[in-house]
């Protein structure tokens, strides 16, 4: 399990046991399968090369095996950590026996690197010993215990999976050096922000593997000494309490893991100031700075507070003001939306209402997915919304994907979030199983009143809204509530079974049906989500897309790329709203996915100079064009051109 919450007495409901939830087809069971096969690999290699990361050599170094100097990026130890999650749950999920045998090599040498005192951090470790002038805690930028808690968290999934003890003993000597850094540092009054917490997380979910009371305390601890950090920074949300945070502020990916992280403690002890902390900066995000894609974190670089220059501080990978969503320059980091994945997650165990599931798939499905090429081996840092032929500025990041980037830290936690996919499928409370992201699948489910028994998924969702859900090898037949999601999307569609039978309304979309389900031998229930296109546009607010709408269906987000109209530019395209739009099937890189093709405008460009600032408008009318429009998540997997999410309309009477 990611969050084993079965004992934390204010969460609602619990992940099912991921070893026991298998994708049986669609989308994300092709998603998996290219994770196990191709991304682990090609990760792996990544890491191993003394030439590309110098991860692994690290390591060696660290603990004897190797001489030289430390290199690479002083979070390759996480995202090493990040990676080993992902190994763990495909070696195990698809019973890959060398993968295993070298997991557990890994393990013991991390064991070795790691110091006597349980200190592990190989940018350090190699500095002590060289002399160089590195030391322990020195610059809260070298991620120490960013580090330590993607160890924590890689640890307890090992734990959980194999049984074994290795690589949990490993974290818990951290956990005991963390805890004599944090008496120090509350004796002292001398506190340190950690970027990017993702220990919090860690602590807790140590303490959920292991029982001990201590590493409760510690996350607990962790969260109220961010009060006490001096001259704090709103780039690491830490310039006012915690208490006292209203909106969503600052880098994007160190605020996402920071309230997942305080998630996990409400799930554990009642705060009612944290948790409206939490529905205040959730708000601020999902209705004033979430992208449709679910991307998170607009700016390459920004200023915060923005507009007061007299105290204004520079914030980076970062959450804009109100309604700045860029498209060509959006940052979106893959990072900031899988945190934003952990927090709804977390926030659905808190509360299960179906708006944080909408928006945990929407960030899986588009942002998170887009991230990654259909071959599983290149990767996005950041994730744009609109890719122009070219740009008259640089930005850091290329504007296609690549295989190895300096900031390694996306690729591995795109890779065990997409491993442990299936985790997102189920949750269950009392006598009910909650749905999650739907998609086939087959997850063997026990409830309190003692029904036990397989649940099987059938559908080719997200391509189509029929769902269908029957039982199998039913050990013991018992009452069962089968909690079915309707996204907030699903304006219409059907439900039957069970003795139900009715049409779902506007009224329904964004809840959760009880559906109850006598006799699990008999079971045989279908929703149908009808999947109409839909038009959709943002606030006005957001400058950018003024006029503009964007294609949806189901839960995907639709884009278009040069190879799919014979426009010359996708900027002279304009929306038809009259527009009929055929579902065909079709294929990129030998994946099937659902696309949509139709008639669009295009505008007649004659005398139009498109390099100039400004000009003279001359309109010379419209033709209509062919244009094809595939999920957001499959673009830049082709020919290098350009591509939109968002176009123009074209208003007629």
């Amino acid at each position: 399990m990611l969050t084993d919450t079965t004992r934390s007495p204010y969460a609602k409901v619990h992940a099912l046991d991921g070893m026991k939830v298998k994708w049986t087809g669609g989308l994300w069971k092709e998603r998996f399968d290219t994770c196990a096969n191709s991304t682990v690999p090609q990760l792996k290699h990544m890491f191993d090369s003394k030439d590309i990361s110098h991860v692994v050599e690290n390591f060696k170094i660290c603990a004897g095996d190797a001489q030289g100097d430390f290199d690479g990026t002083v979070f390759g130890d996480g995202d090493f950590y990040k990676w080993m999650e992902s190994a763990i749950y495909t070696a195990y999920q698809t019973d890959n026996q060398l993968l295993k045998d070298e997991i557990e090599k890994y393990i013991d040498l991390i064991g070795r690197a790691q110091q006597p005192d349980g200190y592990l951090s190989t940018k350090q470790i190699i500095g002590e010993r060289s002399g160089n002038g590195v030391s322990r805690m020195g610059d809260i930028n070298d991620f120490e215990v960013y580090n330590f808690g993607h160890m924590f968290t890689a640890a307890c999934v090992h734990k959980r999976i194999t049984g074994k003890d290795s690589f949990l003993a490993i974290a818990a000597r951290t956990a005991d050096y963390l805890e004599h850094l944090y008496e120090e540092a509350e004796r002292t009054g001398e506190v340190q922000t950690a970027v990017c917490p993702s220990h919090y997380m860690g602590l807790v979910e140590m303490y959920r593997t292991t029982g001990e009371e201590r590493y409760l305390k510690l996350a607990k601890q962790a969260i109220a000494l961010r009060d006490s950090v001096k001259n704090g920074l709103d780039d690491n949300q830490d310039k006012i309490p915690l208490k006292q945070h209203e909106k969503i502020l600052g880098h994007a990916v160190r605020a996402n893991y920071l309230y997942a992280g305080v998630a996990d403690l409400c799930l554990e002890e009642k705060d009612p100031d944290y948790i409206n902390v939490l529905h205040k900066v959730w708000r601020s995000l999902v209705d004033k700075k979430l992208y449709i894609t679910g991307g998170c974190g607009a700016l390459y670089n920004g200023a915060s507070p923005y507009g007061y220059f007299f105290d204004h501080q520079l914030v980076h990978q970062a959450y804009g003001y109100e309604y700045q969503l860029p498209n060509i320059t959006a940052y979106n980091e893959t990072c900031a939306s899988l945190g934003g994945v952990f927090w709804a997650y977390r926030m659905f165990q808190l509360e299960p209402k179906a708006e944080y599931f909408d928006i945990l798939e929407r960030m899986m499905l588009n942002t998170n997915l887009a991230a990654l090429s259909l071959d599983g081996k290149r990767f996005f840092y950041e994730n744009m919304l609109r890719r122009a032929k070219k740009l008259d500025y640089k930005l850091i990041w290329p504007l296609t994907r690549s295989e190895y980037i300096l900031s390694y830290c996306c690729p591995p936690n795109l890779a065990r979030t997409i491993a442990q996919s299936s985790e997102y499928a189920y949750l269950t409370s009392d006598n009910s199983v909650w749905t999650g992201m739907y998609g086939a699948s087959e997850a063997q489910v026990k409830l309190e009143n003692g029904g036990e028994f397989t649940l099987v998924q059938s559908t080719d969702y997200p391509f189509d809204g029929a769902i269908r859900f029957t039982a199998k090898n039913v050990k013991v037949n018992a009452p069962v509530h089968l909690r079915l999601r309707v996204p907030g999307w699903a304006a219409c569609g059907h439900i039957k079974g069970a003795g139900t039978d009715r049409e779902l309304t506007a009224a329904d979309a964004g809840t959760y049906l009880d559906i109850l389900v006598e006799d699990l031998q008999n079971m045989d229930v279908q929703l149908n989500l009808d999947m109409k296109i839909r038009y959709t546009v943002a606030n006005n607010m957001v400058e950018e897309t003024v006029g503009q709408a964007a294609i949806e269906r189901g839960p995907l987000v639709y884009c278009c790329e040069s190879a799919d109209t014979h426009a010359s530019t996708l900027d002279d395209i304009y929306l038809d709203l009259n527009a009929e739009f055929v579902p065909v099937e079709f294929e990129i890189e030998g994946r099937k996915m659902t696309a949509l093709e139709t008639e669009e405008y295009t505008i007649d460009r004659s005398e139009f100079d498109r390099n100039a600032l400004y000009q003279p408008l001359k309109y010379h009318g419209m033709s209509k064009k062919h244009v094809r429009l595939i999920p957001y998540y499959a673009w830049d997997n082709r020919d290098y051109g350009e591509m939109r999410i968002w176009f123009p309309i074209a208003y007629t009477v």
